[in-house]
């Protein structure tokens, strides 16, 4: 275990060893009125000045036993041989009094002002005992006016450090705040001003055919030119909005991202990255770069760690991010908002966050996210539902890029949606809202209950949570904003098809809040100390009734891997391992009733 040394240990240090030197010299120098040989004498002198101070690097407390026994005993044995010898005892007292702590100094001092000058008292009566007493008496102060300085000085530390960490959290939040909002208008605009220009491109390639002349066919072709030329100029627009950190890649931001915190922090920061980097959507972007974030948060000012190492590894099936830190760790770990914030962003992506942490063992944080490739043996079959053609066409457009993903039809309201949903069996429907007829809300309910093993992506504009709420429980897969990118939209559905559930980060907020106020009393005790959410304590109810995950998934009309998910994030929370003991850990807090 290394001691990270500071100004005052180096006066203590200097003060013990100019003492211990002192007096190995001055007995040296009377070794004929020695009773013991001279080289033992000297070998106790060693041992009495080395031993309390290796005992200080582990315990104060073995410090203070080992000085007044081995010291004070040293002391005495002069002492009786030869009665000046009783002030070498002084510097022992100002040391003990300067690593005494709490209630150490119910015990330190009456030994060190007290009972030792009442020994050297006795072994020779030749000084006034209250002479010594005021003598140890006056040092013992002057040490403990030594520890109040010292004190002082590591909260000020302290504080320099933890303003130091939370300046670089604020302006980490900014920078990535500011980002995403760049990214949520360039989106808009996007969504709003680029796909009026497709629908505008493909209405006049269809009008090509119905015109006779040369010189109608020359002007439409000059009004195409001008509106690819207009989109192409709208699209450099949107990317001279992104900030330069969105132009780093993944590694890039970890790095930077590391540098600046061991740059304000002060905390040695040391960053590797394994494998090939391969392309990741911004979700997963962003969740790597707050887990990161949040982990160096927590390591310094929690864990009080001096070294932080991260590792990020590039797999073929996933990829990883380690952040250990050499910290004090916990005897038991206990998640805040932003560990909770970070576990959310992780299930969104089908993925998951661990922490392993034990006292003086430091801390091992874990984000694992699935890497989500493209499969061609395993062709998602798509249908698009919107009342907008343009918005139909436009997606096809952009899906059809993808390999894996193949449209199979598109519907204009939701009585289509349902009729196509019999007919074609998608493995997933893009579902938009607002429509005529029937709802996207509506169609959603109904698909799920004819054929809940068809996924529903929510595909809209809206962030109404009260909806949201509604559609979940309906059976909804995930909900996505349009102003979402080609590749993200891609993730979103490979990740669905899988299983998976995601919410956009913006309405998964409001959606948690909303199920927090909608659990019972005894759920609400579940959900503050174990931090169950309300999905999670339906599966439980079911799995205690002896349902199994395809018949669980039917009733709730969700997936087989998405149920399977909520109740391994349920087993975690209860530091469970198995179906039984959920069934009996949710006994005894009161989630089901026996």
């Amino acid at each position: 275990m290394v001691k990270q040394w500071f100004w005052y240990d180096w006066i203590m240090l200097g003060i013990r060893l100019i003492i211990s030197v002192s007096l190995v010299l001055t007995t040296i120098r009377f070794q004929e009125g020695l009773v013991l040989s001279l080289w033992i004498v000297i070998f106790w002198e060693i041992a009495a000045f080395s031993i309390p101070w290796v005992c200080l690097l582990l315990n104060y407390k073995y410090y203070l036993f080992t000085e007044i026994l081995l010291f004070g005993g040293l002391c005495i044995h002069l002492t009786s041989l030869f009665p000046e010898a009783f002030p070498s005892f002084l510097a022992s007292a100002f040391l003990i009094a300067a690593n005494s702590a709490h209630r150490s100094y119910h015990w330190t001092a009456p030994a060190a002002v007290l009972v030792i000058p009442g020994i050297f008292y006795v072994v020779s009566p030749v000084n006034s005992y209250w002479f010594m007493v005021t003598y140890y008496g006056f040092a013992y102060v002057m040490g403990f006016a030594f520890h109040l300085l010292i004190v002082n000085h590591r909260q000020n530390e302290t504080i320099r450090k933890q303003n130091a960490v939370l300046e670089q959290y604020m302006s980490q939040i900014e920078r990535i705040t500011l980002a995403e909002e760049r990214n949520r208008l360039s989106r808009e605009l996007h969504d709003t001003v680029g796909h009026a220009y497709t629908s505008i491109i493909m209405g006049m390639e269809a009008l090509r055919s119905e015109l006779a002349t040369e010189t109608g066919i020359q002007r439409l072709d000059s009004l195409l030119e001008l509106g690819r030329k207009s989109i192409e100029e709208v699209r450099g627009y949107l990317h001279q909005m992104d900030s330069p950190q969105q132009s780093l890649s993944l590694v890039q931001s970890l790095q930077k991202l590391g540098d600046e915190f061991q740059e304000h922090a002060r905390i040695n920061v040391s960053f590797r990255a394994f494998g090939d980097e391969y392309q990741l959507s911004r979700q997963a972007i962003m969740a790597f770069i707050r887990c990161l974030q949040e982990s160096l948060t927590n390591a310094v000012r929690h864990g009080q760690a001096t070294e932080i190492t991260v590792s990020l590894q590039f797999g073929q099936q996933d990829t990883r991010l380690e952040v250990y830190d050499n910290g004090r760790g916990m005897e038991e770990w206990r998640e805040g908002f932003g560990m909770n914030a970070m576990k959310e962003r992780a299930m969104n992506l089908q993925g998951q966050v661990s922490v392993y942490t034990k006292p003086g063992d430091g801390t091992l944080v874990t984000c694992s996210l699935p890497r989500q490739a493209e499969m061609e043996d395993d062709l998602i079959q798509l249908l698009i539902v919107d009342d907008q053609p343009f918005i139909r066409e436009s997606l096809q457009m952009l899906l059809d890029k993808y390999q894996d993903l193949n449209v199979v039809g598109s519907a204009e309201d939701g009585e289509q949606a349902v009729e196509l949903c019999g007919r074609l069996q998608p493995h997933v429907v893009l579902m938009d809202l607002d429509m005529p007829r029937m709802n996207g809300a509506e169609a959603t309910k109904m698909i799920k209950q004819q054929w809940p093993h068809i996924c529903v992506l929510i595909f809209t504009t809206f962030q109404d949570a009260e909806q949201a709420l509604d559609l979940l429980r309906s059976g909804a897969d995930g909900f996505l904003l349009k102003s979402t990118e080609p590749l993200e939209l891609a993730d979103t559905i490979r990740l669905i098809h899988r299983g998976g559930t995601l919410i956009d980060q913006g309405m998964s907020h409001k959606i948690f809040e909303k199920l927090d106020k909608s659990v019972e009393s005894t759920q609400v005790k579940a959900v503050n100390d174990y931090d169950l959410t309300y999905r999670e304590i339906e599966i439980l109810q079911l799995v205690a009734k002896g349902l199994g995950y395809k018949t669980i998934a039917s009733k709730v009309y969700l997936s087989v891997g998405t149920v399977r998910n909520y109740a391994s994030s349920a087993y975690i929370k209860l530091g469970v391992r198995n179906k039984e003991e959920a069934v009996q850990k949710a006994l005894e807090i009161g989630i089901i009733v026996s």
